[in-house]
């Protein structure tokens, strides 16, 4: 049977791999390399570098090519086809390697917070055995880049995303709200004046960018400096904490 490994890999940063991903790694005999584009060819030389970093000799890298995900059909079926296409570049890379029975993916922080590798999995034909390699996840990261707790006191925290922040607003009951997977800066939908931030890109990495304080008086630099490194990088990672300010 083969046996197909998601292994988180934090942020990036090499030293952000778990002694368990290091050995994943080294025992793959091959690790499956997404392409997203020239823009985006960076994602994978930072995989092909955290490989080098931790194995003596390289697995065999077998590449594939991202399908763009279609918007015409509404968010969650354009987001499930997506899945389906992507389930199929995986598994043409793998009947590449007819013998190979280990088989490996590095996932950018844990596969089970805000990625899709797992459900993505569950659609091969094959059906191999799944064992997941827990990472350090963004959030995680960007905490300790803060150096700050993620809950208050006795206080429940939310984990959402960019889209929801803009169609649902402030979550109920929450004092502070972490938000993934926004490429709009939606802290701009909110009453600004009633809100901290905590904001990182690229966190962990050498190119880590930190700015946090009062979003009324911080957004726009947030909005700034975050252009700035799209440009310069062709893509970014991104993430925040918000909470509400007392009074």
């Amino acid at each position: 049977m083969i046996e197909l490994s998601l292994i988180g890999i934090g942020t990036g940063n090499p030293d952000h791999v778990t002694l368990q991903g290091v050995q994943a790694i080294r025992a793959a005999e091959v690790i499956l390399i997404p392409r997203k584009g020239a823009d985006k060819a960076d994602l994978a030389g930072l995989r092909e570098d955290i490989i080098a970093e931790v194995t003596d000799t390289a697995p065999k890298l077998a590449y594939f090519d991202v399908p763009k995900r279609r918007s015409e059909d509404g968010y969650l079926r354009g987001v499930d086809e997506w899945h389906d296409a992507i389930a199929l570049r995986w598994q043409e890379a793998m009947d590449a390697h007819p013998g190979a029975r280990r088989i490996a993916l590095l996932i950018w922080g844990d596969p089970s917070l805000y990625d899709s590798s797992l459900r993505i999995a569950a659609r091969l034909k094959h059906n191999p055995k799944i064992k997941v390699i827990p990472g350090i996840t963004a959030l995680q990261a960007l905490t300790a880049a803060h150096a700050i707790p993620i809950n208050d006191l006795g206080a429940p925290y939310v984990v959402t995303t960019g889209r929801r922040l803009r169609d649902e607003g402030w979550p109920k009951s929450a004092s502070k709200v972490a938000v993934m997977l926004d490429g709009e800066c939606s802290f701009q939908s909110l009453d600004m004046e009633r809100y901290e931030i905590w904001w990182g890109a690229y966190v962990g990495m050498k190119e880590e960018l930190l700015i946090k304080g009062p979003l009324d008086r911080v957004a726009e630099e947030i909005l700034t400096t975050r252009a700035k490194a799209r440009a310069d990088h062709g893509w970014i990672m991104d993430i925040y904490l918000l909470k509400q300010r007392d009074g």
